[in-house]
């Protein structure tokens, strides 16, 4: 079997093994969708300041849930997942089999990456149908650029923080603690303007902000050229840099216990 094949006969199984389980689903796919409801719910979709000018709730919260949606199908899935497989020795198991460890690779990150783009297109077509909220038309090779950014940097960290969990059981509580601090701290549930000046401050540090604000100028309607944030992409691609340079030292493939 070719190379090419080996990667989507196991891209297509990690497809049946996402989605035949309820609680990634709900987690990775609904959540998201649920929290925008929830957002312009609540907060109304009336204006927000952004940049010096204002744009709906709506508009602002699309792309918030969006980086929330791809954070969760790379950062968090990949982490939690990989570290319950490696618990129960089923990583150790697949390193034995003939199957090449990177094609297995493989197909985890093209499952995370194919659920990224299905959320990424689906938050952006219920926002415009329920909420109006425009399109990116001439910005799109810029959300486009910074989901692909956004996706691989995601998938390293994922890698990355699964090998600092140390058991199955901590590895939901160990991913939440990291990651949800950062959704306040990044302006994603909360506007920027609204958020103390020393959380802002660690919000910058971290990746999250970085993509979060890429894909605000991609969807705000007001934005002018291209809408290319390259500093924001530069700094969430170092970051993806550095989890793998940290993923390739400290990724394990069996249990800590053995």
């Amino acid at each position: 079997m070719s190379i090419s094949r080996l990667i989507l006969h196991q891209f297509r199984y990690d497809q049946k093994l996402f989605w035949r389980q309820p609680e990634s689903v709900f987690f990775t796919v609904a959540l998201p969708l649920i929290f925008l409801f929830l957002f312009v719910s609540i907060f109304g979709n009336g204006t927000i300041d952004v940049g010096g000018h204002s744009i709906k709730g709506s508009t602002y919260y699309v792309p918030g849930i969006v980086t929330l949606a791809m954070v969760s199908a790379t950062v968090l899935n990949l982490a939690i997942t990989l570290t319950i497989l490696r618990e129960k020795g089923l990583l150790k198991r697949v390193r034995s089999t003939p199957l090449p460890p990177w094609i297995y690779m493989a197909g985890r990150i093209g499952t995370a990456a194919g659920v990224t783009a299905l959320l990424v297109a689906v938050v952006t077509l219920l926002g415009r149908l329920v909420y109006g909220v425009s399109v990116p038309t001439t910005t799109l090779p810029a959300l486009i650029l910074t989901v692909l950014v956004g996706t691989a940097s995601g998938c390293a960290l994922g890698f990355a923080l699964a090998a600092f969990i140390p058991s199955e059981s901590a590895a939901p509580a160990v991913t939440n603690a990291v990651i949800l601090p950062l959704y306040f701290f990044s302006g994603v549930f909360i506007p920027t303007d609204d958020i103390p000046a020393a959380m802002q401050t660690i919000g910058d540090i971290f990746p999250i902000k970085h993509l979060f604000e890429a894909l605000l100028t991609a969807f705000d309607p007001l934005t002018t050229g291209a809408g290319f944030e390259w500093l924001d992409l530069s700094i969430i691609a170092a970051w993806g840099l550095a989890a793998l340079a940290v993923a390739v030292r400290k990724f394990r493939w069996t249990p800590r216990a053995g």
